[in-house]
């Protein structure tokens, strides 16, 4: 399935990304496609949108693209094949432990900022006659 070429506007849809967005992507060198259509158009593999995938969702928690790159070469490198040393594969391990934690506490911060903003909603429907909150 790997070998499978996507055409960049499918990839788009199924990853809800702008093309824009992707271009900006392929730019910074986070996602290269893998190849061009022979009319020069961006084909992209599984493993391609698996990598959009990551990004988006990395990005609504605050992750830059620095940030993002260093947990996609730490994956890159695991999901490699090569043969790593015990002490590479636990720092790779460790990278991704610390992205893991990040992640989880960015959740919780977001969670908090939700529940503060559904109150403030729920305040200001308070203050208003009931006819007109309909």
């Amino acid at each position: 399935m790997s070998g499978e070429h996507i055409q960049i506007g499918e990839v788009a849809a199924r990853t809800e990304l702008s093309l824009r967005t992707m271009r900006h992507y392929e730019e910074t060198g986070l996602v290269i496609p893998s190849a061009r259509s022979q009319d020069g158009f961006r084909v992209y593999t599984e493993p391609d949108a698996a990598r959009l995938m990551v990004i988006r969702r990395m990005k609504p928690l605050g992750f830059t693209l620095d940030e993002i790159r260093d947990l996609l070469a730490a994956t890159d490198r695991l999901d490699s094949g090569e043969e790593l040393s015990s002490a590479e594969r636990d720092e790779l391990l460790g990278q991704i432990r610390t992205f893991e934690e990040a992640a989880q506490q960015r959740v919780e911060d977001l969670r908090t900022q939700l529940a503060r903003a559904e109150e403030f909603a729920a305040a200001l429907r308070e203050r208003l006659p009931q006819d007109a909150a309909a």
